[in-house]
Order: structure tokens, then C-alpha cells, then sequence
């Protein structure tokens, strides 16, 4: 009933201009933040790991504007739902695209940090390119049904659910499909090598390299910022990596975590910082969480 009623007020948001959604969703926003205690809790804890130099009133600051940035991001996905093509073009530009089209004889990796814009990008690509990606299924129904509907209602892209491995992503970057690819979440101990993310060990997987030697993919970064105001969203194409993989998956991973790195001391509040990135310790290390 909740997750009804809230995509029910989203969708009757979608309608409002831009000027409109914004301040809205900051609003939502700083509400969700006096009222999620668990969730702000885990975004402090992550700023503080990430940024122990500073004091606790800066991290606290930094805190409230990324939730505003993700009650932002909340309401304009009403957009990426349900508005048409042309909407969701203007919504999101695309900067950088001779990076790609540079590499584009050959199978690529789109590399695609957890920043608040991150959807924005992927369906904007999605709305003019056949793509490959992979998603996770939510729990709710409803809410995934409305996430699959959003991700595949323009250009048809090849999505699979992580359960199916990556046999089938490998064949279709193949054919010459990009893979937008997410992998600097902490999906647990499989797969995953301890790597230092802000000076901290993080599970982080080795499937960049990995699917990058299997495909003999070139990666190409693909980062997704808000705009301030109402200026709603610009995905940046950086050059292609050179060198990559070599035959050292913590080198991989290291140079991974320090390019993401880079771009969330670009712009912090717009990290992700309500995953708990931190979950998974090594033996014998105590949680944070």
C-alpha cells in the first residue's frame, strides 16, 4: 500500500517543471533526513571513515545535502518513468561522447559509479542505444516492476538480473552492445578482493578486470552529476583506460576505487553514501554498521 501511494504521488510529481521538482525534492529530502534515523546514521558513518580530517559538523553538512540530493533524485525518476523520450533527453546531457565513439569498434564497458544520477544517465543512454546491463531484483513487486519498466521502455537494451551471471553480458558486448556496469558496491566476501576505498579496506569485486579480459573490453568511465538549481543532469564519457586489465586484480581494483575516489571529492554530496559500503570486514576486524 505505501509503495503504491508513493509512486502514486511521484507519478502526479512528474508533471511539475523542473523549477518545481527540485526544491520539492530537497525539501523531501531534508525530511527524509530528520526521520531516517538508521539510513542517516549509516551515511555518517560512511563520511567519517571516508573524511576523518573533518570536523563533525562538516560531515553532518555534508550529510544533509546528499539527502537533499537523493530526495531531488527520488522525485525526478517520475520523470524517467513516465515522460516521453524528449523530456528524458533534455533531463540529461551527454558530454565526452568522442570518448566512446573513439573505442566503439570494440566491446566497452561503460564504467558507472552509485552517484545520485546514475539512473539518469542509464536511461538516457538507453533512450537513443541498445545496451548490456545488470540489475538486482527488489523485493516489493510493484517497485521493481515500475524499475524494469523504466530502464527498457525506449531502446530495448539486453538486462539481466545478477542471479544469471556474466556468460550472457560477455556474448552481447560481443555483438557490440556497451555495458553500463555498476561494481563499487559491496556485494560481500564472493568474489571480492580487500582494497583501500578513502583509506579504508572495502570488499570490492574484480569484475571490471574480469569481464574486461573475458571480452577484451576497453573501459570507458561514465559518470552521472546533478546539476545545481534546476539544471538537471549531465553524464560525462572519460577517456578510455589504457593499460587495463593488467595481470594484478588488486591493482585493477585499486585503480578503480582511486578514479571513483577522485570523482566524489569532485562532488561529495552526491555519493551514495546510504549503502553500506563498509558491511563486509576483514577476518577479525570489528563492523561499523
Amino acid at each position: 500500500m505505501l509503495t503504491r501511494l508513493g509512486l502514486a504521488v511521484i507519478w502526479l510529481l512528474h508533471f511539475l517543471p523542473l523549477r518545481l521538482l527540485a526544491p520539492l525534492g530537497r525539501a523531501l529530502g531534508l525530511a527524509f533526513y530528520a526521520l531516517g534515523r538508521e539510513r542517516r546514521r549509516v551515511a555518517l558513518t560512511n563520511i567519517e571513515l571516508c573524511f576523518p580530517q573533518w570536523s563533525e559538523a562538516e560531515r553532518r553538512g555534508l550529510a544533509r545535502r546528499h539527502f537533499q540530493a537523493f530526495g531531488r533524485g527520488v522525485v525526478e525518476h517520475g520523470i524517467l518513468w513516465w515522460s516521453s523520450k524528449g523530456r528524458v533527453q533534455r533531463l540529461v546531457r551527454i558530454e565526452g561522447l568522442e570518448h566512446w565513439r573513439a573505442v566503439a569498434d570494440r566491446p566497452v564497458i561503460w564504467l558507472a559509479p552509485h552517484f545520485i544520477g546514475l539512473d539518469m544517465g542509464g536511461i538516457r543512454l538507453g533512450s537513443e542505444y541498445r545496451v548490456v546491463s545488470v540489475y538486482s531484483r527488489q523485493k516489493d513487486r510493484e517497485f521493481d516492476a515500475v524499475l524494469y519498466r523504466g530502464r527498457t521502455r525506449f531502446v530495448t537494451p539486453e538486462l539481466y538480473s545478477r542471479q544469471q551471471g556474466i556468460r550472457p553480458v560477455v556474448k552481447a558486448m560481443r555483438q557490440g552492445l556497451p555495458f553500463y556496469y555498476l561494481p563499487d558496491m559491496d556485494f560481500g566476501e564472493r568474489d571480492s578482493i580487500f582494497v583501500p576505498f578513502f583509506g579504508v579496506p572495502a570488499a570490492t569485486i574484480t569484475g571490471l578486470a574480469r569481464i574486461a579480459r573475458l571480452a577484451d573490453a576497453v573501459v570507458v568511465p561514465a559518470v552521472t552529476r546533478q546539476l545545481p538549481g534546476a539544471g538537471g543532469y549531465a553524464l560525462t564519457f572519460y577517456p578510455a583506460w589504457r593499460d587495463f586489465p593488467s595481470d594484478d586484480d588488486e591493482r585493477d581494483a585499486r585503480r578503480m576505487n582511486a578514479f571513483i575516489e577522485e570523482r566524489v571529492r569532485e562532488m561529495p554530496e552526491q555519493y551514495f553514501w546510504l549503502h553500506k559500503r563498509f558491511k563486509t570486514r576483514p577476518p577479525g576486524e570489528a563492523r561499523f554498521y
